[in-house]
């Protein structure tokens, strides 16, 4: 139920071994930048840039950032790397890559998105003012303009010794897992679809093919696949006067 296997189809993805040796999905996500920085290696520094970055872009560091062929990088764009972006993709005006990043092929990163240790598997999309941080996408998932993929607990304090935060733990079917992750997103499942303005809390795990409405902040926890999640919400309409 908690498996890589059951969120995505891995089958054919070019990135896929980030998930190698996961128990669990979010197992993932420590491994991000580690393996971003490995797969460099294995490029020769001339193949580094391969897509199309227009004038106004900027990139920091062009040693650490992979961009594949048929991508085009507009104007506004900002890229942090260690960061791989895969081909055919649309970073878009005003994007914000900061860092611990795999997009996969055929994505879209929109204008005013922000991404941030998070992976994008391919053909997602958070094409409009979304955040997504330490979360990881599936194949076809659209993100909702507006969407928050919070990765921070509001009550979350670092420990005045060592400076860090406390993992986050979920509860599923009555067992405790503790994520090892002191900031988590959410793991969105290949085919969900989440409306304007979703807010996911820090540990939300959505199945495949899950649709969730429009304004909902959905609590922490797992959702099943092939769900709708509804926001329940009375609109009067009077006479005005």
């Amino acid at each position: 139920m908690l498996r890589p296997e059951d969120f995505f189809d891995l089958q054919g993805l070019e990135f896929r071994a980030v998930f190698d040796g996961c128990d669990k999905v979010w197992e993932a996500l420590l491994n991000v930048g580690r393996f971003v920085l490995q797969y460099i290696t294995s490029i020769d520094p001339d193949d580094m840039i391969r897509g199309k970055v227009m004038p106004g872009a900027h990139i920091d560091d062009r040693d650490a950032v992979v961009i594949g062929e048929g991508t085009v990088v507009e104007p506004g764009v900002f890229i942090m790397g260690p960061a791989i972006i895969g081909k055919n993709c649309q970073i878009r005006h005003g994007a914000y890559i900061r860092g611990d990043v795999i997009v996969g092929n055929n994505c879209i990163v929109g204008h005013a998105s922000e991404l941030k240790n998070c992976i994008m598997l391919d053909t997602a999309q958070c094409p409009h003012f979304a955040y997504v941080g330490d979360s990881i996408l599936g194949r076809n998932v659209n993100l909702g303009a507006g969407t928050k993929l919070s990765n921070v607990p509001v009550l979350s304090v670092k420990d005045p010794v060592t400076g860090k935060r406390p993992s986050i733990k979920l509860t599923i079917d009555n067992v405790e897992y503790d994520t090892g992750l002191q900031k988590f997103g959410a793991i969105i499942g290949d085919g969900c679809q989440l409306g304007c303005n979703v807010v996911t809390n820090p540990g939300c795990l959505i199945g495949k093919n899950t649709l969730v409405y429009p304004c909902v902040s959905l609590r922490k926890g797992y959702y099943p696949p092939n769900t709708i999640i509804k926001l329940s919400q009375d609109v009067t309409a009077v006479e005005r006067k």
